[in-house]
């Protein structure tokens, strides 16, 4: 409840990393930043397979779904996950974006943006695209509303 009564809207995200990325300072940032804009975030954490995070997304029924990679690996790890996430009943729209250190020099690999949007993803950013991203978010409505 906010002030006079009034309920606003406050956007609820998920982050998360791939099955293979071990780090978890990208999702703690990411999660900081989200909260910054006025998200409620649940964070799946490091290490995540495929299965879980589609458990998540359809336990907490996000706004946002916020992939994060930084070993390298994401673009391969990604492939996979936008697969199975799509094909769940019930995850075929939910909004997914994926960002990072998506290959070993970045998204500068040939088609690796192109392939993971054609895929299903709403969204891919380099690792220096956080402005990108936050102007996604907010294009999108999600900042809360006070």
């Amino acid at each position: 409840m906010f002030r006079g009564g009034v309920t606003g809207f406050r956007p609820k995200s998920i982050v998360s990393s791939t099955v293979s990325d071990s780090h978890t300072w990208n999702l703690i940032y990411m999660q900081l930043l989200l909260e910054e804009m006025g998200h409620e975030v649940v964070n799946v954490g490091a290490c995540v397979p495929e299965e879980l995070l589609a458990d998540a997304c359809l336990e907490h029924r996000p706004d946002l779904v916020v992939v994060s990679s930084v070993n390298g690996h994401g673009f391969n790890d990604a492939l996979g996950l936008i697969r199975h996430l799509r094909a769940v009943p019930g995850l075929e729209r939910i909004p997914l974006v994926v960002g990072g250190k998506l290959g070993v020099d970045g998204v500068r690999d040939v088609g690796f943006t192109r392939r993971l949007l054609n895929e299903g993803f709403d969204a891919v950013f380099a690792e220096h695209e956080l402005g990108g991203f936050r102007e996604f978010v907010t294009a999108r409505g999600l900042r809360a509303v006070s």
